[in-house]
């Protein structure tokens, strides 16, 4: 689901088709700023990438005609969406359908927003000023801008190879697996599986953050350097989990939807792509958690929790214990 950042811009993971009628979907980080009037987007969160990673490609909210569902355009594309720009139209796939209807609303929305109401002549006035700017290529280095169906668009001048190429078709395959089949790509496991998806995590000795496939079972919270690997590169036992809450340290830390996992001998940080994500995973480990303790142990300490914050039981036990000591002082009296 998109979701508002700190710097009040509308962000969120989708998959574009890049190259017009290609048919193929790529998984981008769109950030939709209403300030710059621009709607652009990168190859992850750019929290994630290094300091000044260019986006992967931009386009003016003034260019945006209209923005509305695709499904009869595109029916072998589950939820896509199209952004209809001049001659250019970019079709994008959204997680879900609401995801879907999310994004279109905020899109056309900041298209009207973007566009003020000038009358007749104020208009053609303001029109005749931005033909050089369109008509212009911009001067960026890293970029450059191509006359696409009579629609600037802004893309890299550099060529992604090596890493760069791989991790773009790493990410055209690694659709959020909380909005699929759990592990897709991975054989069938022996432990029932709760929840599994991406997420970025901060690392122990380096402090740095990276992406990472999370896998939650019954007993065990274990995270991949892939959907596609088969060994975690570590594993943690539910049993030692005290508690999995919201970070309150994420205004320092600088992160959105951050929450933290605290174990016996270390607490993990893990940034989720959305709010809602977030606490879906909060949710799904404290209930495996629970679950883990058995319903023995989880009926009791839910009625001990109970009784503890209900004051009419508390004295009702304690008014229950004083008759039992009554009792037994005067049973003990002689008579």
């Amino acid at each position: 689901m998109p979701y508002v950042d700190r710097q009040n811009r509308i962000c969120g993971f989708l998959d574009i088709e890049e190259n017009e009628s290609s048919g193929k979907f790529l998984r981008r980080y769109f950030i939709l700023d209403t300030q710059q009037g621009s709607l652009v987007w990168f190859m992850d969160n750019p929290q994630n990438l290094p300091i000044g990673a260019d986006c992967v490609g931009s386009l003016k909210l003034t260019y945006i005609s209209k923005v509305s569902d695709a499904t009869k355009l595109r029916p072998k594309a589950e939820f896509c969406f199209v952004i209809n720009a001049g001659m250019r139209k970019f079709f994008l796939q959204a997680n879900d359908q609401q995801d879907l209807v999310d994004w279109v609303n905020a899109l056309n929305k900041a298209t009207k927003i973007t566009v003020p109401k000038l009358s007749d002549g104020q208009q053609n006035s303001e029109n005749q000023k931005a033909l050089p700017d369109v008509a212009g290529p911009k001067k960026q280095v890293s970029y450059k801008t191509e006359i696409i169906g009579g629609v600037p668009i802004v893309t890299q001048t550099q060529q992604e190879g090596g890493d760069g190429a791989d991790r773009a078709e790493r990410d055209a395959m690694q659709r959020s697996h909380s909005q699929l089949p759990y592990f897709l790509g991975r054989p069938a496991q022996e432990h029932t599986v709760i929840k599994s998806g991406y997420c970025v995590k901060q690392g122990a000795v380096m402090r740095n953050w990276k992406r990472r496939y999370f896998l939650l079972e019954e007993n065990s919270m274990s995270y991949f350097k892939s959907d596609l690997e088969k060994e975690p590169l570590r594993m943690i036992p539910l049993k030692e989990v005290h508690k999995v809450q919201e970070c309150k340290q994420s205004d320092i830390m600088m992160r959105d939807n951050l929450f933290e996992v605290v174990t016996t001998s270390r607490t993990f940080y893990i940034q989720a792509d959305s709010p809602e994500e977030m606490h879906s995973w909060i949710k799904a480990v404290s209930g495996a958690i629970v679950a883990q303790r058995g319903p023995g142990r989880s009926a009791a300490t839910m009625r001990q929790a109970r009784r503890l914050s209900n004051p009419c039981i508390q004295r009702y036990t304690s008014r229950i214990g004083e008759c039992s000591s009554t009792y037994v002082s005067s049973s003990k009296s002689p008579f």
